[in-house]
């Protein structure tokens, strides 16, 4: 039994180096294990829906998010090459003030 106590100083520092992590780690790391149990608990909910359904709700709430984003320009930088092409044809904010502000054009 010599190597109980490599055994037992392994363990101290151990649990030595897990009492330096701070609180705010552990209760991070308690909110994300929640919150994957919480999604699991979700997608089994959402797996018994009708899928036709739940590929309209999807469509139109991926819809809303997306043209929200053209709307407000607040897409995630990847997506700004594409939203570039796509933002002409659609409403943007502060458009109507801006063409308010301008002089109407005369046509002769």
């Amino acid at each position: 039994m010599v190597s109980s106590p490599l055994v037992l100083a392994a363990a101290a520092t151990t649990l030595d180096k897990l009492g330096k992590i701070p609180p705010a780690f552990w209760a991070k790391l308690g909110l994300v294990i929640v919150g994957l149990i919480i999604v699991v608990i979700v997608l089994r909910k959402v797996l018994a829906v009708n899928k036709f359904v739940l590929g309209g709700v999807l469509f139109v709430g991926g819809g809303i998010f997306f043209f929200n984003w053209i709307y407000n320009r607040t897409e995630p930088a990847f997506l700004t090459p594409l939203v570039n092409r796509i933002a002409p044809f659609f409403p943007s904010a502060g458009a109507y003030e801006n063409k308010q502000a301008s002089t109407p054009d005369q046509k002769k």
